[in-house]
């Protein structure tokens, strides 16, 4: 058995917790997660996780082994996606869900790519900030951003997604310095009747910068703080399509939440489904390394 075999059980581990959801998303048992792992740690000579209260922690070892893996992973599944692209059988219509901010900046250059490898599968498109019914076949795959995942669905963490009070480095020169204490006399682009911005403000070192206009959708937001009209909670990647936003100084990232991939149970067993999750999974995890 080579390495490679044991490979994606390493990293169902790695990115699960545990081996109960590992064998879970790898549709194998617990006994042949566990097998593989050891032969994997007997392999290398070296222990690749820790058992802690929180599940399965990856060691120095297993943090040193991981971005390795990650990337034969996704080599191989170019080189594969390439080839099934020309299969009769990865043909037909996905549905997919997901809010207009993340299609419109992340995923519109990733889709167009999965488009050109696998012509005959046809993308169903809806952007929207409401959560449609997985279980009730509302919509095929969904991406969510959320702390963790309830319903009664599978899903794939994909990567961290830390969110932090961001503003145009105009703005910040602007007012940031003659700002008084707790930000008075800073300006966040409020959201209008959303009580968990109440929380984030009043957490924040800023509970006395007052709330401007009502702005429901994040995009908006986004582009209004670029233009210097205040201070908004933003995803970090952001900052990085975007060099003229700025951390605001003082401030921290909340990285409670994470970005996942979730579908039905029984779609997993439609070809184009799984192609395709596979290759949106591959391609956000990617794209999660190279932002800040």
């Amino acid at each position: 058995m080579t390495d490679w075999d044991q490979m994606p059980f390493f990293l169902a581990v790695a990115r699960t917790g545990s081996l109960r959801a590992a064998a879970d998303t790898m549709g194998a048992t617990h006994a042949t997660v566990r097998r593989h792992i050891e032969g994997l740690e007997t392999a290398y000579g070296v222990q690749l996780f820790r058992r802690s209260r929180q599940g399965l922690t990856l060691t120095a070892a297993g943090e040193t082994l991981l971005p390795e893996a990650e990337e034969a992973e996704v080599l191989l599944t170019r080189a594969r996606n390439s080839l099934q692209g020309l299969d009769r059988e990865a043909s037909g219509r996905i549905r997919l869900s997901v809010d207009p901010m993340t299609g419109h900046l992340l995923l519109a250059p990733i889709l167009a790519e999965f488009c050109r490898i696998y012509p005959q599968i046809e993308l169903q498109i809806t952007l929207t900030f409401d959560i449609e019914s997985i279980s009730k076949l509302e919509t095929d795959v969904a991406i969510r951003h959320a702390a963790e995942i309830t319903d009664d669905v599978i899903a794939r963490k994909l990567q961290p997604l830390p969110i932090g009070i961001y503003a145009s480095q105009s703005y910040l020169d602007d007012v940031f310095d003659t700002a008084g204490r707790q930000g008075a006399g800073l300006t966040f682009v409020g959201y209008g009747p959303f009580p968990e911005l109440t929380r984030w403000i009043t957490a924040s070192p800023f509970p006395k910068a007052a709330v401007r206009h009502e702005v429901s959708d994040p995009e908006m937001h986004l582009h209004l703080v670029r233009a210097g009209a205040g201070m908004s909670f933003l995803a970090s990647w952001c900052a990085d399509r975007f060099p003229e936003l700025q951390r605001v100084p003082g401030t921290a990232l909340d990285e409670t939440r994470s970005t996942w991939v979730v579908y039905h149970e029984d779609l997993r067993r439609i070809r184009r489904v799984r192609i395709f999750i596979d290759y949106l999974s591959q391609a956000l995890r990617m794209l999660g390394r190279t932002v800040r």
